[in-house]
């Protein structure tokens, strides 16, 4: 980990498929879907390179 946004990425994706987890275990099927996705999306996006137009 050399930059600081990926530590900031590393938490959010803990924290997004943490509570997935805890909302597949208490049965909402639906929410926990699209905190796996988000916590899917977010672990494969790059923040570290800049977007230039």
């Amino acid at each position: 980990m050399s930059k600081p946004i990926n530590l900031y990425k590393d938490i959010a994706t803990g924290l997004l498929f943490t509570t997935g987890v805890f909302g597949f275990m208490s049965g909402e099927f639906l929410i926990s879907t699209l905190l796996f996705g988000a916590a899917t999306i977010a672990s494969n996006m790059d923040f570290s390179h800049s977007f230039k137009a």
